[in-house]
């Protein structure tokens, strides 16, 4: 059994809020008019001028070529053809044989007409009264008749038959022309299709052109009062946009505005949805391509295509190119394993290098750029000059939380009870991302569910749908494994009421959901932006309770507290080699640099520093543990309370536990209870005029 209490207790890193430390460190971010007509001197040529015979000059174009060959044998073909046609069997009256005998010995039949080849008998027949003119008789042949047919025209005639073969060479040609004519017409397509991209680059040229898209406000439906949650990144481009609108403002005082501008932030977080409010907003042409599309199976391929897309971008100034996920292609240059050849990525970069260095002020060609990892750019691509400003679209707060959601219900109905500011506070570290597919699962369930508008509870439902996986209320358990699942999650549970520096409780639950057997939610009263330590070994604490309510109510030890242990790990480690919490390691960052691509672990630590980081962070989970396993052992008595009533009520909300744990009980049925009223409401009810059930045979009285 295999379960993961307690997922929302993830560390720092793997609940939406990105990699911790940078979540604390401030970030580095052709038509050419005619003349005038004039009269024509005397003794000057009077052909036209578009006509005048050329003296100089490049030299005229020869005339195109005819088909030559290829004409040839086409037309020899069809020669071939329409000679079988006419000598097929098929030409003059079929008759049978006795006919032929028939028309033969009434003298019907020129003698010497009589004709035998492998594929028919052919004579000439004398004119007579149904038939005014000589005309053609066939017996057509095959190979399993013509034996015996010829032999019974030669009894028949007397031996006066002519034997006509086919001809070897007609043989031949009906073989091999098929043959010959499936090659002349793929030589004719291959050609064609040579002549047709003849152009600048020839067939293999076409690779190297862009394969970006031109998106306008009708394309794509979006525009900044769409995008919410992110007000200062929508203002600073919008001075981008108010530059494209009226360049002039900028450049009255020798200003000029931001060739590139770089958009960082975590994924889900808008950086997509902001460019596209920009082609909605900016009535200019826009450029999009993602960083993906440079690279080809030729090398040389993303160079070219960059430099076909710039070009492409100046012909249509004043515009905006979006390069989507821009780390496909602008990652260090000189990193990572290499094989030595020629790297196809660093010659796209460099194209991208040149392109954005060569503007001018008065190209008009701003570009836009996103990425989730600006930490493994090339230090030439965000330099100034060329992507001058990094705008971070950050996880919205609670305020921004709210407008997004307010965005998109706009499209959904929801009923009277739906709290969308509750909503907010209970969706921290949620990106917009995130609380669209809220209301979108809220949606569906409140479909399936035959409701006519979404509930409060269809988007709770949505929330922990969205984090932690679909609930398995259909999974049928063992009842030892379901007592343990209910120990486990009480041990969390108490944990997490009685430790004032963690958040706050939300609900517990022993339903399976997702990858986990069961799981405690926490609410936490504000966003956070940093991790102190007071919150760090509440957390590790509240993480140890399950294990350790488990072994002591089953008194054996489970696999259950898998992802538990895997977190307080991670944390602790966290809090040894980047946060500096360990009092022997001091103010000193021992962790490697993400940022380098390298097959060799990179540890900037000796071995004796090695032995000192393994040993805080097991100092660091044995002291959680220890203090987890005091505090409940102190307050055992809640959790045997606590772990009853889930397998009760299976959930039970943070005011419950805390009711229960003040030594209160729940007034409210159980499953079990709800499950037995359900199935005698589904049972027919009795009709009216029944009287008692009586015994066989026996009669009802008068009464």
């Amino acid at each position: 059994m295999t379960h993961s209490p307690a997922p929302h207790h993830e560390p720092p890193f793997n609940a939406g809020a990105g990699n911790p430390t940078r979540a604390l460190l401030p970030t580095d971010w052709r038509h050419q008019p005619e003349g005038p007509t004039r009269e024509r001197r005397p003794g000057e040529d009077a052909r036209p001028e578009g006509k005048k015979k050329p003296t100089g000059g490049p030299p005229a174009q020869p005339p195109q070529q005819g088909r030559g060959l290829f004409g040839v044998l086409v037309i020899s073909a069809v020669v071939v053809l329409l000679y079988m046609m006419l000598t097929s069997p098929g030409q003059g009256v079929r008759i049978t044989l006795d006919q032929f005998r028939t028309q033969w010995e009434s003298r019907l039949i020129y003698d010497d007409s009589v004709e035998i080849s492998d594929e028919a008998v052919r004579a000439r027949r004398k004119a007579s009264v149904d038939k005014p003119q000589d005309h053609l008789v066939v017996i057509p042949l095959n190979a399993a008749t013509r034996e015996k047919v010829a032999g019974e025209i030669y009894e028949i005639t007397g031996g006066r038959v002519v034997n006509r073969g086919t001809s070897a060479w007609l043989q031949l040609l009906m073989v091999f022309l098929p043959f010959a004519l499936l090659i002349l017409l793929v030589w004719f397509l291959i050609s064609r299709g040579l002549r047709n991209a003849s152009g600048p680059g020839g067939m293999i040229g076409n690779f190297g052109k862009s394969k970006h898209r031109m998106l306008s406000k009708e394309m794509t439906g979006v525009t900044f009062a769409d995008v919410a949650g992110i007000d200062e990144a929508k203002e600073e481009v919008g001075e981008i946009i108010e530059f494209l609108k009226n360049p002039k403002k900028f450049t009255k005082i020798g200003g000029r505005i931001p060739r590139g501008v770089l958009l960082v932030g975590e994924p889900g977080c808008g950086k997509t949805l902001l460019a596209k409010g920009i082609a909605g907003e900016a009535d200019v042409p826009f450029f999009s391509i993602s960083g993906s599309d440079f690279v080809e199976m030729f090398v040389g391929v993303g160079a070219s295509r960059v430099r076909d897309l710039f070009k492409q971008a100046k012909d249509n100034a004043p515009c905006i190119i979006f390069l989507d996920e821009i780390d496909a292609v602008g990652r260090k240059r000189g990193s990572g394993f290499t094989t030595g050849g020629h790297d196809e990525r660093e010659q796209t970069l460099n194209a991208i290098l040149v392109e954005m260095d060569g503007f001018s002020a008065a190209d008009g060609v701003i570009v836009i750029a996103a990425t989730n990892r600006a930490d493994v750019l090339d230090p030439a691509l965000i330099r100034p000059g060329r992507f001058d400003r990094q705008v971070v679209v950050p996880l919205p707060d609670v305020k921004g939380r709210l407008e997004i959601l307010k965005v998109h219900v706009k499209k959904v109905k929801l009923g009277p009870d739906v709290d969308l500011e509750r909503v907010a506070r209970m969706t921290p570290m949620f990106s917009g991302a995130d609380l669209a597919a809220i209301i979108n699962e809220a949606a569906i369930g409140a479909t399936m569910a035959n409701k006519d508008f979404i509930e409060h509870e269809d988007l709770e439902e949505a929330r922990d749908k969205v984090k932690f996986g679909r609930a398995k209320k259909s999974r049928v358990r063992e009842k030892d494994e379901n007592r343990l699942v209910a120990y486990h999650e009480a041990g969390h549970a108490v944990l997490q009421a009685l430790l004032k520096d963690a958040d706050p409780l939300h609900k517990v639950t022993i339903i399976p959901r997702g990858a986990a057997g069961g799981a405690t939610f926490s609410l936490p009263q504000k966003d956070r932006m940093g991790y102190s330590l007071k919150w760090l070994d509440a957390t590790v604490r509240v993480l140890c309770g399950g294990r350790i309510a488990e072994q002591r109510a089953m008194g054996d030890t489970s696999s259950g507290a898998t992802q538990d242990i895997a977190q307080v790990t991670q944390i602790a480690r966290m809090m040894v080699l980047e946060w500096g919490m360990s009092p022997k390691l001091g103010f000193v960052r021992y962790a490697p640099s993400d940022t380098r691509e390298m097959y060799i672990p990179d540890r900037a630590y000796s071995e004796d520093t090695a032995r000192i980081v393994d040993a805080e962070i097991r100092r660091l989970a044995d002291e959680a543990y220890a203090d987890a396993e005091k505090a409940l052992d102190q307050n055992w008595d809640k959790v045997e309370a606590v772990a009853q009533a889930l397998l009760k009520h299976e959930t039970l909300s943070g005011d419950d536990v805390h009711r229960l744990m003040r030594g209160e009980t729940l007034a409210r049925p159980s499953v079990s209870d709800l499950l037995r009223a359900e199935a005698k409401r589904s049972l027919p009810a009795p009709k009216a005029d029944e009287g008692p059930e009586l015994p066989p045979g026996a009669l009802p009285t008068p009464a």
